[in-house]
C-alpha cells in the first residue's frame, strides 16, 4: 500500500512542543519511523506536514490515483475545519484520523472532531504508535 500521512498545525514542533502530551520523538524521526515500518510491510509512505489548511486540502485532492490510504492528524483543524471535512469527502481515498494524545481527556474544545465524520475511524491517545496502528488497520481489512 501507499500511505500519505498528513500531520496539521504545530507537528512540526514534535520533541519540543509541551513533550508531557506529545512526547519527545521529532517530527522528521516520526517520519523515518513510519516509512521504516511501512518498508517491513510492503508499504511505502509519504509524509506531508502543514500549518496552512490550504495546503492540507491540496495534499487530500492529490491523494486521488496516488495513494491507498490516509492517515491525518489534523491537529486544531480537528475542531472546527469543516474544508478538510470537505475535501476527505470529495475524494475517493479511505482516512483514518489520528491523535498522538487522548483528546478526551484533554481540554472540552478537543473532544469534537469535524473530520472524524469523514473517516473510516478515529485513534486517540496510543502516542506515535497511533499512526501505525493505522496502517496496520489498513493493511488487515479489504478497504
Amino acid at each position: 500500500m501507499n500511505f500519505l500521512v498528513l500531520n496539521g498545525p504545530n507537528l512540526n514542533l514534535l520533541g519540543v512542543r509541551e513533550p508531557g502530551t506529545y512526547g519527545t520523538v521529532s517530527y522528521d524521526a516520526l517520519c523515518d519511523r513510519l516509512r521504516t515500518w511501512a518498508a517491513t510491510h510492503g508499504s511505502t509512505v509519504e509524509c506531508v506536514q502543514s500549518n496552512h489548511e490550504g495546503a492540507l486540502i491540496d495534499a487530500i485532492h492529490a491523494a486521488r490515483g496516488k495513494h491507498d490510504a490516509i492517515i491525518l492528524n489534523p491537529g486544531a483543524f480537528t475542531h472546527y475545519s469543516y474544508a478538510i471535512l470537505d475535501a476527505l469527502k470529495a475524494v475517493d481515498v479511505p482516512c483514518i484520523e489520528v491523535h498522538i494524545s487522548n483528546i478526551h481527556q484533554r481540554e472540552e474544545f478537543r473532544h469534537k472532531s469535524v473530520t472524524a465524520a469523514a473517516c473510516v475511524g478515529q485513534i486517540c491517545g496510543l502516542g506515535l504508535y497511533g499512526y501505525e496502528a493505522a496502517m496496520g488497520y489498513f493493511l488487515c481489512s479489504s478497504i
